[in-house]
């Protein structure tokens, strides 16, 4: 198969946890011809979208690859288009996912589906699966965040755009700064929060439960913070400790796996911290080095069986 990747540069990824790399790695190991770009070297033309492309090959050594001269190519000459740019989901990752409807109707195969990519906020997502999370709220209103807090005792409030921890803060009544906090996180009033009920089995680990084509990878990573931190996200400090997945994980993934499936996510990763989902993470899960070197479950290799699978299914 002829695979495109868009993700960020080549150059910036570490190679030691990164589960693009890991999927390039298994697929190069199979055969299959890797491509690379980023999302700004997308375009519409003659009323094709073609990508600005480079044909890479991986080294195993440092530099961990080389590529060919980019050209333009059409997205439907590739049997899978891997959408893997991480987020924030900014007004450029907004027109790539247009780019990308339109890249389909022309008969490129995109994964996940740009479509998806939109309907499903990494945050906002939740809402749809109500019956597994903990009491939250989105608003931009102080007020009404002030509310929520006085009523919860104890919360988190994040961005609905970011990723690995940023901008999250932990809020509790008599907090000195939280004016100041709430003027930063909505933005004087301008943007939308998710604030949510503080769990304290973050201490244990905000877990990473991989869905590949609809089922569970068996183990998660268990994500635990560090001394003094709130966060569990290994951007922020955290260790990633793998572990199988308990009944509740399992429950969770089933209800959820049939849907994201159907909504066309091939790869989703589920947070969860103890019985309670916290987002549902569709833009570039990760977490699939740390799974496969702490256990004998290869996540990449799950991934690219899918990967075949569904790009037979679709031949």
């Amino acid at each position: 198969m002829r695979l495109l990747f868009i993700a960020d540069p080549l150059e910036s990824f570490k190679v030691h946890k990164d589960s693009t790399y890991a999927m390039m790695a298994e697929a190069a190991r199979r055969g299959h011809a890797l491509y690379a770009m980023v999302a700004e070297g997308l375009a519409w033309r003659d009323g094709r979208v073609h990508g600005q492309c480079a044909e890479v090959h991986l080294t195993g050594g440092n530099p961990w690859f080389t590529r060919a001269e980019p050209t333009w190519r059409d997205l439907a000459g590739f049997d899978a288009v891997l959408m893997r740019k991480d987020p924030p989901f900014d007004q450029g990752y907004l027109t790539a996912t247009w780019l990308l409807d339109m890249a389909e109707r022309g008969g490129a195969r995109v994964y996940n589906r740009p479509a998806a990519l939109r309907d499903y906020n990494e945050k906002l997502a939740i809402a749809r699966f109500a019956e597994f999370i903990a009491p939250s709220l989105v608003s931009a209103d102080a007020a009404l965040i002030r509310a929520f807090l006085a009523e919860q005792g104890d919360i988190i409030v994040k961005p609905l755009d970011a990723m690995g921890g940023a901008g999250i803060f932990r809020l509790r009544p008599g907090d000195p700064n939280l004016g100041a906090i709430l003027e930063t996180a909505t933005r004087h009033g301008r943007v939308a929060v998710m604030a949510q009920r503080y769990l304290p089995e973050i201490a244990d680990g905000d877990k990473r439960i991989l869905l590949i084509d609809g089922a569970a990878v068996p183990y998660c990573l268990a994500r635990i913070p560090a001394q003094g931190e709130t966060r569990g996200n290994l951007a922020a400090g955290g260790t990633g400790v793998a572990r199988p997945l308990t009944a509740r994980d399992r429950d969770i993934a089933a209800a959820l796996g049939p849907p994201l499936r159907a909504a066309g996510l091939l790869l989703v990763g589920l947070d969860v911290i103890g019985a309670h989902l916290t987002e549902v993470n569709v833009t570039s899960p990760t977490c699939f080095r740390e799974i496969s070197a702490q256990t004998d479950c290869d996540v990449a290799a799950l991934f690219v069986d899918a990967l075949e699978r569904v790009a037979r299914e679709r031949m």
